[in-house]
């Protein structure tokens, strides 16, 4: 059964560096450059499947989990993911920062399709896994990245959504706090019931959970298969 099917997939930014308002207002009609993040990218995705992403850093693999969990909007071609839910699990993306960590776990469950009733239920497990003690009530403003991360992966574990899209934060925080994620997120998906997307530079993390792996550059697939011999090829690729 296919959990995520991506098909003929274009998205586009417009840089903004050199815009001014004066240059917009009377140069709105002139063509201007667009950079394609994503370039006619096409892919399936099982269910209970590991799948990896790999690519050297503006490759596109982000933009590519963004669009997956529903925050970018494609240009051109299509995501499909059934009736299933999906969480993103990335750094600086989701939060209010002015608010609390304790709002924020309200809100982002909101947004995942859970109700009050169901979130309350979960809240001090979500607490307790964060491990940010009184920083909880505290505006996330204020957190470190590895406050945030813990924080968000927390709410994205408990909560269990049926596709789970991970952005390198299992790289972020102390070595005892990564250890901890890296098991939860293996207990998570080890009944094969959960769909997972993990991009990360970390070759071993993708050697060992993924059963296959797409290697990306400049939007484009330049490899995908086999979790080892993709990231063996990636490999030998940077080394050259």
């Amino acid at each position: 059964m296919v959990s995520i099917k991506v098909e003929d997939l274009v998205i586009e930014y417009k840089p903004l560096s050199g815009i001014t308002i004066q240059k917009n207002f009377f140069q709105k009609h002139e063509k201007r450059y667009m950079y394609r993040a994503i370039d006619h990218l096409s892919f399936e995705v099982k269910k209970g499947e590991i799948f990896g992403l790999i690519g050297r850093n503006g490759s596109g693999k982000s933009t590519l989990l963004k669009a997956i969990g529903g925050m970018i909007s494609p240009d051109s071609g299509s995501i499909s993911l059934g009736k299933q839910s999906a969480a993103l699990l990335a750094i600086g993306v989701g939060f209010k920062r002015d608010m609390t960590g304790r709002e924020n776990i309200y809100i982002a469950g909101l947004l995942l399709g859970f109700t009050q009733k169901q979130i309350r239920k979960k809240e001090q497990e979500i607490i307790e896994f964060a491990e940010l003690g009184n920083f909880i009530d505290m505006p996330v403003r204020t957190y470190s990245s590895g406050m945030h991360s813990r924080l968000g992966f927390a709410i994205t574990a408990m909560l269990e959504t049926d596709i789970l899209l991970i952005d390198e934060v299992l790289s972020v925080g102390d070595e005892r706090f990564q250890r901890k994620s890296f098991d939860k997120m293996k207990e998570l998906i080890g009944g094969r019931e959960k769909t997972v997307v993990i991009c990360s530079h970390n070759r071993p993390v993708l050697e060992e959970v993924c059963d296959r792996v797409l290697w990306m550059d400049h939007g484009k697939a330049v490899l995908c298969g086999e979790a080892r011999t993709v990231l063996e090829a990636y490999q030998k690729y940077m080394e050259e």
